[in-house]
């Protein structure tokens, strides 16, 4: 069952959801004042990927109400060369003012150490950033731009299996990207290398323990967008899940996939061996073979956060109505993630 949703307001008058399901644009209007629920438990992000096959960049700004936080992560897949940064502040309970819509407005974070800014005027996404000492005493910076954006996203509308907790969230592939990223003296340019963006733009009420995986493709094949977001384990998905493959600016819809992640001899997730990802409608069947685990395991007592965020080549075949599309080793990633805030 995939029910596509209609236009209106997000959360009723209790702060539930309207509606659950999915759409390929935001339609549903997001108002913070409407949330119900306790103020601690409202999380509200923009995350972005850069990349193409032989470097990428991730930029973060999240306010998760009694914690905000900016991040920067660099990527290199030749050398399998990968740091990430963060900066942290205590309850700042909405005050990143990080906008209502993914359509337009404006977002910028500033600690001791880091600058972001993040500049959506309608039309192009304008994103700035400054870290000093990001590596040893080597400073980060990127002034990048993109454009292009796909008439198509995926959006999902959904429920926790508690009141007025809810997952409202956008991801918007295969963005067109110039500009220049740098750390210290080393270049990463993005107009020599033919890149593509991602947007994760959420906004809801979570519960305390979660585990979600998610896989994102950005790319050109044979002279044509193609992309594709994939996931699962995040709410209760009955209406429907997140799963979309993206072509020539269009989306087509997939039903459930899953991920098969291989376990060591200690029974642990093998995450750098390779994976199979397939869906039950036969529209997605991947092999991944894993560069690198960007992985990142925070501890602090009842805040945990346990990522395995793996970027590798993708091989196989993604089928859009009648289309088949045939992947040979495009860079993309696929996660697991667990957290407890």
């Amino acid at each position: 069952m995939q029910t596509k949703l209609t236009p209106g307001k997000l959360l009723d008058k209790l702060g539930n959801l309207n509606e659950a399901g999915y759409s390929t644009s935001l339609i549903r209007d997001y108002n913070r004042d409407d949330i119900k629920a306790g103020k601690l438990r409202i999380k509200e992000w923009d995350y972005y990927y850069i990349g193409n096959d032989k470097f990428g960049i991730a930029l973060t700004i999240d306010d998760n109400s009694y914690m905000k936080l900016g991040s920067v992560s660099v990527l290199e897949f030749d050398t399998k060369y990968w740091v990430t940064k963060s900066a942290m502040g205590f309850m700042s309970l909405g005050k990143t003012n990080l906008p209502p819509s993914s359509k337009v407005g404006s977002v910028s974070q500033n600690y001791r150490k880091l600058k972001l800014e993040f500049i959506n005027d309608g039309n192009t996404r304008h994103l700035l950033a400054y870290m000093k000492k990001f590596d040893g005493n080597q400073d980060f910076s990127c002034d990048i731009r993109l454009y292009d954006e796909p008439a198509d996203s995926m959006v999902i509308a959904t429920p926790f299996d508690k009141p007025k907790y809810f997952y409202y969230n956008q991801k918007i592939n295969c963005m067109k990207v110039a500009g220049i990223a740098k750390v210290g003296d080393k270049e990463y340019n993005f107009d020599k290398n033919e890149s593509y963006a991602v947007l994760d733009w959420g906004r809801g009420v979570w519960t305390y323990k979660n585990t979600w995986y998610w896989s994102s493709l950005s790319c050109s094949v044979d002279g044509e967008k193609v992309g594709f977001n994939l996931g699962y384990g995040f709410g209760n998905t009955s209406a429907a899940s997140e799963n979309m493959i993206f072509y020539q600016g269009k989306a087509y819809k997939v039903d459930q996939v899953e991920f098969n992640i291989p376990v060591n001899e200690k029974g642990k997730d093998d995450y750098l061996a390779s994976w199979t990802i397939k869906s039950n409608d036969g529209k997605v069947d991947l092999e991944f073979f894993p560069i690198l685990d960007r992985h990142d395991d925070t501890n602090l007592l009842i805040l945990k956060s346990l990522q395995h965020q793996v970027f590798g080549h993708f091989r196989g075949r993604l089928v859009a109505d009648d289309k088949v599309i045939e992947l040979n080793d495009k860079v993309g990633f696929a996660e697991k993630v667990t957290n407890y805030w």
